[in-house]
């Protein structure tokens, strides 16, 4: 089993019907907020969040409460339709399918990813530790 299976199988079975494009496009999420990614690290993401007004979600996913849901067209209006066009071309899904999918696994991500429900000072770290940080869980 590779890195991104079992990056995938952490975040559960329910979240894309395809593996190849559940590969892709958790790939995108983690590009979305590793420190080199797109948007600027989990940081630049959740600035994104509060400047189209709903800092609120993305602050649910980082707490250590409930994850507020997010749809795929709220996510479409804090990415752009720059990200999402380069998002649904890497993953062959519609930018309407690849919104609404990445809006169900996104939350949970992000959430993984600061289980002490906050930033980690330095970020979420680049691509590698991010995948490193999803295989430390099983080992």
């Amino acid at each position: 089993m590779g890195i991104l299976d079992k990056a995938i199988e952490m975040l559960g079975d329910n979240h894309l019907p395809m593996m190849d494009a559940r590969t892709r496009l958790l790939q995108a999420a983690l590009s979305l907020v590793a420190n080199n990614g797109q948007t600027g690290g989990l940081h630049g993401l959740a600035e994104r969040f509060a400047e189209a007004g709903m800092g609120n979600l993305v602050h649910s996913w980082i707490g250590t409460g409930e994850n507020l849901p997010v749809s795929g067209a709220q996510l479409q209006q804090v990415l752009g339709d720059g990200h999402l066009q380069q998002i649904s071309e890497e993953t062959g899904l519609s930018e309407p399918e690849a919104a609404n999918q990445l809006s169900d696994m996104l939350p949970d991500l992000v959430d993984k990813l600061t289980p002490d429900g906050r930033i980690p000072q330095g970020g979420a770290g680049n691509m590698s530790a991010l995948l490193d940080h999803f295989l430390g869980r099983y080992h």
